[in-house]
């Protein structure tokens, strides 16, 4: 049995002027920082979406067994197009899926530590918290498998399961800001190059 993550990189990255996935991460591409973050913290299998950028991620994803990139062409309709397009490509034996978006930096430590008490909770559910507001990255049963494929932007996608689950979610408390952290705009990415280093040191 493995976890699976699925890395959502389809968007056209309006606000910050060019891919995020390309970003320069401390001397890497975030996508490559983020699939080495995931991997070293306990997932057996990223695999990731792109969409409006497909070419320029596709060839800077570096080629290793444990990942895989799917092109999302409907990215335009929405992130729950790109969450399905990743579903699709779940092994037959993942028993935990997880969803984080290629903007969402994490360090190892956040990844492995929301992990083991999803395991450890036996819930279907887990989300990472931080002064009273979710995280990421989120952390799924397979067993909803099928509902996750149904989600809709109509139905405000995957907000739907966390609202479905929230009575009996697992929530695991950080008090680190890191879990929340989302890189939209420059300034977003500015503030992020001096600010994360100290905060992913904090375990």
């Amino acid at each position: 049995m493995s976890v699976e993550a699925i890395l959502l990189a389809a968007g056209e990255s309006s606000r910050m002027g060019k891919p995020k996935a390309l970003l320069d991460w401390f001397g890497e591409s975030l996508v490559n920082a983020q699939i080495c973050s995931l991997i070293e913290g306990g997932i057996d299998r990223v695999i990731v979406v792109t969409g409006a950028h497909h070419e320029e991620i596709s060839r800077s994803v570096q080629p290793a067994s444990n990942t895989v990139t799917v092109n999302n062409a409907e990215w335009v309709l929405g992130k729950t197009t790109s969450i399905k397009a990743g579903l699709s490509k779940l092994s037959p034996n993942c028993e935990t899926i997880v969803l984080l978006a290629v903007d969402q930096p994490r360090p190892s430590w956040v990844v492995e530590r929301a992990l083991n008490s999803h395991r450890d909770s036996g819930r279907m559910v887990t989300s990472p918290r931080y002064s009273g507001h979710g995280g990421h990255p989120l952390f799924f049963d397979a067993s909803l498998l099928q509902e996750l494929s149904d989600i809709s932007e109509e139905r405000e996608g995957v907000r739907e399961i966390m609202k479905r689950y929230d009575q009996e979610m697992n929530r695991v408390y950080f008090d680190n800001p890191i879990v929340r952290f989302d890189l939209n705009t420059p300034d977003d990415y500015k503030a992020a190059l001096s600010t994360y280093p100290s905060l992913a040191a904090q375990s």
